[in-house]
């Protein structure tokens, strides 16, 4: 058994660890946080001839003002059909098509929702935090295999030592992240 297996499996999990939080970062930029967000539209697909695609790829997106978001299909049979698949994602929005475009209206957020989005925002920060203790878990026990099929135990708690401190930089990275999308979303 050699070293580089070790720092295989060390760079494998961080590749992991990286993931979760980028996966956080992405999932955290679809909350609604008071003021218009094109990125919410990311998850709502519509049927463009024939295959599902986002909002995004069939229309440009735009915040006017801090209250109004501004949706422009590239084609005019494009908006009722967005306008459709927006009312169906249930994502607290009402299109209001005027032949041309459509406009949505973003309401305030009440303390009620805020206080709701902010245990949405924990929950995926625990799921990520879930994601980076999984791939630590598996570096430490291919490493307690190693140990068994020949690798010396002061390697193999090296590596242990070392995936820990990989861990706990992400799970701050994720603390952070979730500290200022919980300000973002508190903010009024």
């Amino acid at each position: 058994m050699d070293l580089n297996v070790s720092k295989e499996n060390i760079a494998a999990a961080k590749d992991k660890m990286a993931k979760a939080i980028t996966f956080l970062d992405e999932d955290l930029k679809t909350y609604r946080a008071g003021k218009p967000n094109p990125a919410i539209f990311q998850q709502v697909m519509v049927d463009y001839y024939g295959s599902q695609t986002p909002v995004p790829n069939v229309a440009s997106i735009t915040t006017p003002d801090a209250k109004t978001m501004l949706i422009q299909p590239w084609e005019k049979s494009m908006i009722p059909v967005i306008e459709k698949a927006i009312l169906a994602a249930n994502i607290g929005y009402t299109p209001q098509n005027n032949g041309e475009n459509i406009r949505i209206n973003i309401p305030p957020l009440t303390e009620e929702r805020r206080k709701e989005l902010v245990k949405q925002v924990r929950a995926a920060g625990e799921t990520a935090k879930q994601s980076i203790r999984n791939a630590r878990r598996d570096v430490v026990d291919a490493h307690k295999k190693f140990q068994k099929d020949g690798l010396p135990e002061d390697v193999c708690k090296d590596a242990e030592a070392q995936i820990q401190k990989e861990t706990d930089l992400f799970n701050k990275k994720i603390d952070d992240i979730v500290a200022a999308k919980e300000k973002e979303i508190m903010t009024v």
